[in-house]
């Protein structure tokens, strides 16, 4: 059962653990990147395949947190209010995710990191576009385009947070929209990977041993986004999107 440890030095453990930790703080308060901090951090100790089991149990637990820190009434309120958004984000996932073998993954990258990085980098400069939030046509076409580039590359945080920051948003409120939205496709995610094998009765341990940290790190970070206003959280969201766009950049030329 727990074989999976035997073959792992204890420092490697450690260092996933710790890593965890980290990625537990950021999602606490911004809400998202624990994926993407997770991935790049264990593949730099383990195999991808083992980093990628890893994730996926941590993801699971968190979204869930994350989606019903208000309650299940006001989760519930935010997928009615959002719910033209993941209806179309949902489908052009399904249908995008048929085409995934027509333009290399390199490509894709670098066409949702640039504008990305533009985003955060206007936004942290000053600019404030004035997105109205009840505004069906972008609610659609950001939708659409999140779930586009979703099916192609299962990337499709960067898009969702830029909107919900860009039509301002309240910080609580978009932590519980996230929750909601990672953590619908975290089922999806732990679904597939059940059934191609890697989530499986080795690597389940080794997930199972992240959750732990990681929801220690989301309630350290959950502390830490209460302390702070609605500005320096914009700013912070900002600043972990800049960081996500330049790693999708960085692994679109890599």
């Amino acid at each position: 059962m727990f074989e999976i440890f035997s073959s792992l030095p204890a420092s490697t453990l450690g260092f996933a653990c710790a890593i965890a930790l980290l990625a537990g703080i950021v999602k606490g308060m911004v809400g998202f990147a624990m994926p993407m901090i997770l991935i790049s951090g264990l593949s730099s100790l383990i195999s991808p395949e083992l980093a990628l089991a890893g994730l996926i149990l941590p993801t699971l637990a968190t979204n869930g947190v994350q989606a019903l820190r208000q309650g299940g009434r006001a989760a519930l309120g935010s997928v009615v209010r959002f719910r033209v958004f993941l209806a179309v984000a949902l489908v052009m996932l399904l249908l995008s995710a048929q085409l995934v073998a027509v333009l290399p993954q390199s490509v894709l990258l670098l066409m949702i990191g640039g504008p990305i990085v533009l985003f955060a980098v206007l936004q942290l400069g000053g600019w404030m576009p004035d997105l109205p939030s009840a505004s069906r046509g972008w609610e659609i076409g950001v939708g659409g385009f999140a779930g586009f580039i979703g099916g192609f590359s299962g990337v499709w945080g960067p898009p969702t947070v830029a909107y919900l920051t860009a039509i301002g948003t309240e910080k609580r409120e978009q932590m519980r929209v996230q929750g909601v939205i990672y953590g619908l496709g975290a089922v999806a995610l732990t679904a597939a990977h059940v059934g191609s094998g890697i989530l499986n009765a080795r690597s389940v341990w080794f997930s199972a041993a992240l959750l732990a940290p990681a929801l220690l790190g989301m309630w350290i970070g959950g502390r830490l986004h209460d302390r702070i206003d609605q500005r320096a959280f914009r700013r912070a969201t900002l600043l972990v999107l800049l960081v996500a766009g330049l790693n999708l950049i960085r692994k679109g030329l890599t």
